[in-house]
């Protein structure tokens, strides 16, 4: 392994970690901004075609970057010895736009992929908000890893005002009643990983904790930590769903709201100029 030291160390490289709302983070807040913004006025223009190619594109890039972070995480010391951290197993709810993404390259058409899509543009951009307006623990101390979630948690919200823009999803209740299933599968899985990671002794050693929904652990996330520990796991794991649910759909609210604000401004940009 001594060929790969350099390219260890180089991919770990430590600089102090970033604050919330420091220069770091308000750049990418600038830049996700304006990105999006860009991709709205994009989506207009593209078919269903190239919109499925957009995303599939956005979550390749997406999967490279968690494939980085997975060596850093496991060869991050640079002593070239595997030691993988069991923390950082990517089925995180920020994950799964990446494997929703991956999917559209083969669901193309139908039922499929509008509940995908629907997905992506309201519990995804709802999570990717999240975490860009409160980044809390998301800053490390290696460079690279700031950069991948940044690129990760941003692209969520480009792509959900692209997909808004591009009106392959509409703004309206059926759009959150289509990506429903999509994200209740989403949660059984990482239940049945958090069950499996306990039955076979890995929270012994290791902290396992997919979408922070382990009976095992404790949970950090602002809000749902308060019910957790204080009513039986199925209740605390039904209220997790049904809360996700209702900030899906107040995102869907807001950009509706701020659709219908904007009208008056693209009618009068779209209105023929009068001599």
């Amino acid at each position: 392994m001594d060929f790969w030291r350099p390219l260890l160390g180089f991919l770990a490289t430590e600089a102090t970690a970033p604050e919330a709302y420091g220069l770091y983070h308000i750049v990418w807040l600038a830049l996700i901004a304006g990105l999006t913004v860009f991709a709205v006025l994009q989506g207009r223009k593209h078919n269903a075609e190239t919109v499925n190619r957009v995303v599939f594109l956005t979550a390749v890039v997406v999967f490279a970057l968690e494939i980085y972070k997975q060596f850093v995480f496991t060869f991050g010391d640079g002593s070239g010895e595997a030691s993988y951290s069991w923390y950082a197993f990517p089925f995180q709810f920020c994950s799964t736009p990446m494997y929703v993404g991956l999917l559209l390259g083969i669901f193309r058409k139908g039922r499929v992929r509008q509940m995908l899509l629907s997905y992506l543009s309201c519990y995804a951009l709802f999570a990717g908000l999240a975490v860009m307006l409160y980044p809390s623990d998301v800053y490390m101390r290696i460079v690279g890893i700031n950069i991948q979630t940044m690129v990760c948690h941003g692209s969520m919200v480009v792509i959900g005002g692209y997909l808004l823009g591009s009106g392959q999803v509409q703004l309206e209740w059926k759009t959150l009643l289509k990506a429903m299933p999509v994200f209740a599968v989403c949660v059984a899985i990482a239940a049945a990983l958090n069950e499996l990671a306990y039955r076979v002794g890995i929270l012994q050693e290791h902290t396992f904790n997919m979408f922070f929904i382990s009976p095992y652990l404790e949970c950090t996330l602002p809000v749902y930590s308060l019910v957790h520990n204080a009513v039986p796991f199925p209740l605390n794991l039904i209220l997790y769903i049904l809360g996700f649910t209702a900030a899906a759909g107040l995102i869907l609210l807001l950009c509706k709201g701020l659709q219908l604000l904007s009208r008056p401004l693209q009618q009068r940009i779209s209105r023929p100029a009068t001599t």
